[in-house]
């Protein structure tokens, strides 16, 4: 399968990297309902980050859930793995059939409020391999989501994610391109997003 055939979805168009859209992969009440069950059910944590030798709680709460060995850390935290629940690896297989990539693990993250975001980062670490392919579903309230230029940063790209959509990214985008979910402080209500990951070696630090 061509993850980039003309009527896969809408491709969006970036240089140095592929990005494809499916604003309605998933129906409203389906989405719902998984939202709901996600909430309820994902063993939420709040890690904290050092920086500069302040030790911070980032600005969400996060899962992560994979096959035994994908392990995974951020600045120094390392998240447990989960074992799959019925419904998270029911949306992997879903994922891994519309896209034909195969997927080991998920970050799973509750953005409760718009002060909840995350900063400008690439999913370029060595474990994902050499050209990453990420694919991000989100459940929820519609949030903005922005893509930078690595070395001109005069390109940007901003795209709203709505309730049960799918982005998909591939190709060489983490190594020209970064990404953040940012504040919006109008926003009073919940999102939570998944993001579907391959890590070929347990070791590294992914620095999200």
């Amino acid at each position: 399968m061509n993850l980039f055939d003309s009527d896969f979805g809408t491709e969006i168009p970036l240089g140095d990297g592929r990005l494809r859209f499916w604003p309605n992969f998933i129906d409203s009440v389906e989405a719902d309902r998984r939202y709901r069950e996600l909430l309820d059910t994902v063993p939420w944590e709040r890690s904290e980050i050092r920086i500069a030798g302040r030790v911070i709680p980032i600005p969400r709460l996060n899962a992560w859930y994979g096959d035994s060995g994908a392990d995974y850390s951020y600045s120094g935290v390392k998240l447990a793995i989960q074992p799959w629940s019925p419904m998270l690896m029911t949306l992997k297989q879903d994922v891994e059939t519309l896209t034909g990539v195969e997927f080991n693990s998920a970050l799973v993250n509750h953005y409760r409020h718009g002060n909840d975001s995350v900063d400008w980062h690439a999913d370029d670490e060595p474990e994902l391999g050499a050209n990453p392919v990420v694919a991000s579903l989100s459940f929820g309230t519609v949030r903005r989501f922005e893509l930078r230029h690595r070395r001109d940063r005069n390109l940007r790209y901003r795209l709203d994610l709505p309730h049960g959509s799918l982005l998909l990214m591939a190709g060489p985008l983490q190594h020209h391109w970064q990404h953040r979910v940012p504040k919006q402080r109008d926003i009073d209500t919940g999102r939570i997003n998944i993001t579907f990951r391959k890590v070929i070696s347990g070791e590294g630090d992914t620095g999200l």
